[in-house]
């Protein structure tokens, strides 16, 4: 049970250019829009570089400890593609996602700039830790998995995939998420629970998502006009 197949395929099947995931990051005053196709296109591009740089295989840890960001939302949709096992704890990991600055793992570390515009890391990073967007700009824009990902495959924590989508669903149901919401979300995306609400939901539900980073609350309202939202989830 593909977590990233699952959730994308009918999004992309029906309305691939309709907003997905719109970002805001009040404290940095960016926004960035992206449509389903490319959520997609940045979940296949980590998907193939999990694959060839690290040998990834389905089951295999990688760890992520990344802030609440789009760029986070593409690395986790890889690993799930993936087949991989997304965990906090770095021990054992194929590698490890780590914002800039902290690089004190002893498994590979793929340094995310959490740039707005998807540029890395200015001046790069040292080895041999690695620039995610510098290397993973240059693989394939589909993945095709080369094997499939059981039912009782550990896919977040200690929830299998059969389990994560399970979860997924029913936060849904309990948000009153369908294909029509537009969710605004202030939540981390803490694993699992956080990442459960605030992206698997909207996504398994057929909604889209404005995430909000750092939310200033005296804008929520404005945002709420200007993105026309139908569903808030607070934190």
């Amino acid at each position: 049970m593909n977590i990233t197949e699952t959730l994308l395929g009918p999004l992309l099947s029906s309305s691939p250019a309709r907003p997905l995931l719109t970002h805001y990051d009040d404290a940095a005053q960016t926004r960035i829009e992206l449509s389903g196709a490319t959520l997609a296109n940045w979940a296949a591009k980590t998907a193939n570089w999990l694959v060839e740089e690290f040998d990834v295989e389905v089951g295999d840890p990688v760890c992520v400890r990344l802030p609440t960001h789009w760029q986070t939302a593409g690395v986790l949709l890889g690993a799930f593609w993936a087949g991989a096992h997304v965990v906090t704890d770095p021990q054992d990991a194929r590698v490890v996602f780590v914002p800039p600055g902290e690089h004190d793992f002893a498994a590979p570390q793929a340094v995310v700039a959490l740039d707005p515009l998807g540029r890395g890391v200015p001046g790069g990073v040292a080895a041999p830790a690695l620039d995610y967007l510098a290397e993973s700009r240059v693989c394939g824009d589909v993945f095709t998995p080369m094997e499939s990902v059981p039912d009782d495959s550990p896919a977040l924590e200690d929830l299998t995939a059969e389990r994560v989508l399970a979860a997924a669903r029913k936060h849904a149901d309990d948000t009153g998420l369908h294909p029509q919401s537009r969710l605004l979300s202030t939540i981390d995306w803490t694993l699992p629970d956080g990442l459960l609400r605030g992206l698997l939901a909207p996504l398994a539900a057929g909604a889209s998502v404005v995430q909000i980073t750092d939310a200033n609350p005296e804008k929520l309202d404005s945002r709420r006009e200007t993105e026309r939202t139908t569903v808030d989830l607070l934190g």
